[in-house]
């Protein structure tokens, strides 16, 4: 089961500019690298056009995988669903009735994880009932690899149309409450037998109150649970309140999106969340949060989809309002060692606060640093988030080798964290106080970056090599004067940050990254 610690949803990761690239992963095989593969449980509603799924496919580490081939069996659907292969790049093909195998015709380089491969699109039959159910088998197997395999289970159940209110625009101070309406429509013409909404906040959203029938992580409100009956045609609202961090940047525009899902749909998504090892929070001790008031008979559910899940979500964009910014300090080393030796060197840049920086909407780091190595000496192990900014490989993330290194942070930096990168140095000549430098918020033509910087004059610190004296947190880059924050023995807290990928095709899932993050 693969964990990951966080549970941000993102549309997407764009980085612009020369550093676009993602790492070469290296090729391996099966004794030292494991496949997985998951495909969604579906319901689908009676009647309906059906839905586009495809599988999410992971490897344990960055592999180049050669005939990588996705096997459907659909025989389990037979008469509930048709089955109709999507548009792909690859060749697929029928080798007997309910099988479809499709095999890349090119090498692929798979990361932590790809959605959306070789999607299915499928249908409810004429005669599917609502309850109806079978099982989809899906396997994934490659050059040098095992098939892995994974069931998934359809059903069919009766169609709904949630819709959910428009998008809103408020403005709070760092530190205050701010409310805003929870909005549902039943715009179909039965009735929806309760509903569950999932919110995506940005980290500077946090919860006010903690009720019994929503789920929390911290402080961080995950779904809410309401078993009321929505009748066709009516609008459903409650007020919800929530709290803007104190340490929220301002000016700028941060978010919540709020999703609807039918009780059987939020089981398929809850299935697919357990999968990867995602918290489904605990609930609340407080009051029912409700939609509104009803008497109603207690009964088995029977299962429901929505008709149009393009409508089901929206957002409330909160404009931050005074001024609060944050200094980023950078983070050098002093080090030591004889000619030929290899010595580990941890840089990085701690948030000294007040405020916290979120670029996770973009998907893009909250700053960049770059990394000039210091002179007598060569990068020979470099991190995966970090990249050559000279010589031909420009954009090769991890190659060694290089003198100036661009290295991409988490997108998310929290008042008082540390967040550290290591590469090894070999010192092919001894010299005295050798200096190299880090500099945070380095400039760069690309999405996200900070250039608010309340104390630019720490934004540079130095890498120094086998000094001479007492340097009195001197010494670095092309000038030994440079301070030296932080040292050589710096603790290394877990990894932190990860994206999950929700429905989106052909979504390439973020890689893991080797930075270190220290509160």
């Amino acid at each position: 089961m693969r964990k990951h610690p966080a549970r941000r949803w993102l549309a997407g990761i764009g980085l612009a500019g020369a550093l676009v690239a993602t790492a070469t992963p290296a090729s391996a095989t099966e004794t030292d690298i494991t496949l997985d593969v998951y495909f969604d449980n579906i319901t689908l509603a009676t009647g309906s056009a059906g839905k586009a799924e495809g599988p999410i496919i992971h490897a344990s580490a960055p592999v180049t995988l050669h005939d990588l081939t996705i096997q459907y069996d659909v025989s389990g659907l037979s008469g509930k669903v048709d089955v109709a292969m999507e548009n792909s790049f690859g060749e697929c093909t029928t080798p007997e009735p309910d099988k479809i195998n499709c095999v890349e015709p090119f090498p692929r380089d798979l990361q932590e994880g790809l959605a959306g491969l070789y999607p299915l699109t499928l249908v409810p039959t004429d005669t599917a009932a609502t309850g109806d159910e079978g099982v989809l088998k899906v396997s994934f197997s490659a050059q040098g690899f095992s098939a892995v395999t994974h069931e998934a289970t359809v059903r069919i159940g009766t169609g709904v149309d949630l819709v959910a209110g428009e998008d809103l625009e408020l403005s709070a101070a760092p530190g205050e409450t701010f409310t805003a309406p929870l909005t549902v429509t039943n715009m179909g013409e039965d009735t929806a037998d309760g509903t569950v909404v999932s919110f995506y906040n940005d980290y500077a959203v946090r919860a006010d109150k903690r009720y019994s029938n929503c789920n929390y992580d911290g402080d961080d409100l995950l779904f809410c649970r309401f078993d009321e009956a929505l009748t066709p045609g009516a609008t459903y609202s409650t007020a919800l309140t929530h709290v803007l961090r104190a340490d929220t940047f301002a000016p700028t525009l941060v978010a919540t999106g709020f999703h609807w899902r039918t009780p059987a749909e939020f089981e398929d998504h809850e299935a697919y969340l357990k999968d990867l090892g995602v918290s489904l929070g605990e609930p609340g001790s407080g009051e029912k949060l409700t939609l509104t008031e009803q008497s109603r008979t207690q009964s088995a559910r029977e299962p429901q989809a929505d008709t149009d899940p393009f409508n089901n979500g929206s957002n409330v964009f909160i404009s931050t309002t005074g001024s609060n910014s944050t200094d980023l300090e950078a983070i050098g080393t002093e080090l030591s060692g004889e000619k030929d030796a290899e010595i580990q060197a941890t840089f990085g840049f701690r948030n000294n606060g007040p405020a916290a920086l979120d670029y996770g909407r973009v998907g893009a780091p909250a700053t960049y640093l770059n990394v000039d190595i210091p002179q007598g000496t060569t990068a020979v192990e470099v991190p995966d988030t970090c990249a050559p900014l000279d010589g031909d490989q420009v954009g090769d993330w991890g190659k060694p080798g290089a003198a100036k290194y661009r290295c991409n942070t988490s997108y998310l930096s929290k008042v008082g964290e540390e967040q550290t990168f290591e590469l090894t140095l070999r010192i092919d000549e001894v010299i005295a106080d050798a200096a190299g430098a880090v500099q945070v918020n380095a400039p760069c033509e690309c999405d996200g970056g900070f250039d608010d910087d309340l104390k630019p004059a720490n934004d540079e610190a130095a890498i120094l090599i086998n000094a001479t004296g007492d340097t009195g947190g001197g010494g670095g880059g092309a000038d030994p004067s440079l301070p030296i924050t932080g040292d050589s023995t710096l603790r290394v807290a877990g990894l932190g940050g990860l994206l999950l990928a929700i429905g989106a095709a052909g979504f390439l899932i973020a890689r893991r990254r080797r930075n270190s993050f220290v509160a």
